[in-house]
């Protein structure tokens, strides 16, 4: 083997691995492994272009939440009615955000990356998901009615208001794409918290909902140009990713919902501060 090709394949290797831990906990709790990557290159590329970042880490959650909304389907987990008309409602601000990420400097994305991730910490943190025992309580007036019976016979019921629904998606959409985080770690906890979503069936709704938006942002970002440089980062890291949400989907229901929503708020708050102290 030539000396030359032992840093590529070590580097490669990185990659792969870093790909693997973020497509299994990214799956494991609805995020895609978005809010994790992005901050992770921020800090690998101290010059890159947000745009670039961006189109990076989108490419790989799409592959996670591909691969982790199969595994999904097939525990029969994702409210496909919902997943729909919530990507439906996501791609316009999915859309908007790859318009307006290249409209920022990159000071301005990490300030906005890192307040974000600590806004969502600390809501997590305040409001904590309901015990499966506690009636639903919903934002808004319920109108849509849902019913979701896993392969394993688990029965859940529950109701959320359609109209808040669709605009915390349009929202997602919007600030996934322009932050690069991909949108699961912002609609798991509001599915959860303001919707009413049993924990277990937002993780794999999102992961669903979180597929589509992002190939939306994704094929704008190969059409403005920003994916291609990003490619040989996306393969080796995309790898991983699909192969650990295999393994994420499959621990998830080892997990009760307080402890998912929990590991996430801390490691939202790490990534949030480590951020906005690097700077």
């Amino acid at each position: 083997m030539a000396p030359s090709l032992s840093p590529m394949l070590l580097q490669g290797a990185g990659l792969l691995a870093l790909g693997l831990a973020l497509g299994s906990f990214g799956t494991l709790i609805g995020a895609g492994g978005g809010f994790l990557l992005a901050p992770i290159l921020v800090l690998l590329d101290p010059h890159a272009d947000p745009a670039l970042l961006t189109a990076t880490s989108l490419a790989v959650v799409c592959l996670n939440a591909s691969s982790g909304s199969l595994a999904y389907r097939r525990m029969g987990r994702i409210d496909v009615r919902s997943a729909i008309v919530f990507a439906l409602a996501s791609v316009p601000g999915a859309a908007l955000g790859v318009w307006a990420v290249h409209r920022l400097d990159r000071g301005t994305y990490e300030t906005l990356l890192g307040v974000s991730l600590l806004a969502i910490a600390a809501f997590l943190l305040w409001r904590r998901v309901r015990p499966p025992h506690e009636p639903l309580h919903a934002w808004g007036r319920p109108t849509t009615r849902r019913v979701v019976i896993e392969r394993d016979g688990t029965r859940h019921e529950f109701a959320y208001d359609l109209r808040i629904a669709l605009a915390i998606s349009a929202g997602v959409g919007f600030l996934s794409s322009l932050l690069g985080i991909g949108g699961g770690i912002l609609h798991v906890p509001a599915m959860a918290n303001l919707l009413g979503f049993p924990v277990h069936i937002a993780t794999a709704t999102s992961h669903a909902v979180l597929a589509a938006m992002t190939l939306v942002a994704v094929v704008l970002h190969a059409f403005d140009g920003s994916l291609a440089p990003a490619l040989p980062r996306i393969l080796p890291i995309g790898l991983g990713a699909v192969i650990g949400a295999q393994l994420g989907a499959r621990a998830s229901g080892r997990m009760s919902g307080p402890a998912i929503m929990t590991s996430l708020a801390l490691a939202l708050a790490l990534v949030g501060l480590r951020i906005l102290m690097w700077r």
